[in-house]
């Protein structure tokens, strides 16, 4: 069961403000892979109006926050031009504008999320946590919520063996040390959330550590992402393609939200919302 004492309050999220005391219940992220070589489904939903009608399936679904990515981080993915990540994104960040769900912007890129933030986002989800130049300026006098996750090198050689002594300490320790990076630039610490980074940089071994001690990272009373629909490992350890790996991809996630995660990151927005909903009505009962 979660650590009560260790939930955190609340989440501020650019026009939503996520209270967990009045609604304990995770969030659902569902992804919008707006590229055309993402691992999992990269091409689908590249096209504006193809992208725009999984949104609203997803929304329909139950998902809280749509994340938007137009650069594939897979292993070995080459990184994009900003004008490239920009005419995929902001298309589609235009057409959902003002949606009653929190929109989300996966980059790293400043002047992304620059044109993001201009255009009314909720949200930047950074897999670099902030460290590329004018990040952290670039968010810092809005009121978006910011998702700091842990990687290894970079998207171009994180797979190539990766190490640690301690993965979940070493990560644990990094996101604080971004936290605090941040706090110190005068960024308030209700908007930020924390993702240990499954996959990134990590050996199917260190995942597995990551889920089975996932309440370490609800320590800092910081909201915790779950990011490990579909991944490789989950493969790996079932056999199974990607397009296969739904009933992984749930299980994951709900043993994620049972050692403590608060958003959850997902391609399957429906089979996971009714998942979360007999899991909440099971420990409501209790």
């Amino acid at each position: 069961m979660r650590h009560s004492s260790l939930t955190p309050v609340a989440w501020r999220c650019g026009r939503f403000y996520f209270d967990w005391q009045k609604n304990p219940a995770p969030l659902v992220m569902g992804i919008l892979n707006v590229t055309p070589d993402s691992f999992s489904d990269g091409g689908r939903f590249a096209a504006r109006d193809a992208a725009l009608r999984q949104a609203e399936l997803m929304m329909a679904e139950g998902a809280q926050i749509i994340d938007i990515g137009g650069e594939s981080s897979r292993p070995g993915s080459e990184p994009l031009s900003l004008q490239e990540e920009l005419d995929r994104v902001m298309p589609v960040l235009e057409a959902l504008q003002g949606c009653d769900v929190a929109l989300s912007v996966d980059t790293y890129k400043a002047k992304t999320m620059q044109a993001a933030l201009d255009m009314g986002v909720d949200c930047i989800n950074d897999i670099w946590a902030m460290r590329q130049p004018n990040a952290i300026q670039a968010v810092k006098a809005s009121a978006c919520g910011i998702v700091l996750m842990h990687m290894q090198k970079d998207p171009q050689t994180m797979q190539f063996k990766p190490e640690y002594e301690d993965v979940v300490s070493e990560v644990n320790g990094f996101l604080v040390e971004r936290c605090v990076a941040l706090e110190d630039e005068g960024i308030a610490r209700e908007r930020l959330a924390i993702d240990p980074g499954f996959g990134f940089g990590k050996t199917v071994i260190h995942n597995m550590q990551m889920l089975g001690a996932f309440d370490a990272f609800s320590y800092h009373g910081l909201p915790v992402l779950a990011g490990i629909s579909r991944k490789s490992s989950l493969g790996e350890i079932t056999g199974r393609k990607t397009e296969e790996r739904m009933v992984a991809s749930v299980a994951a996630a709900l043993m994620a939200v049972e050692r403590g995660a608060m958003i959850v990151r997902v391609h399957d927005v429906g089979p996971t919302v009714d998942a979360l909903k007999v899991w909440s009505a099971a420990t409501q009962s209790l």
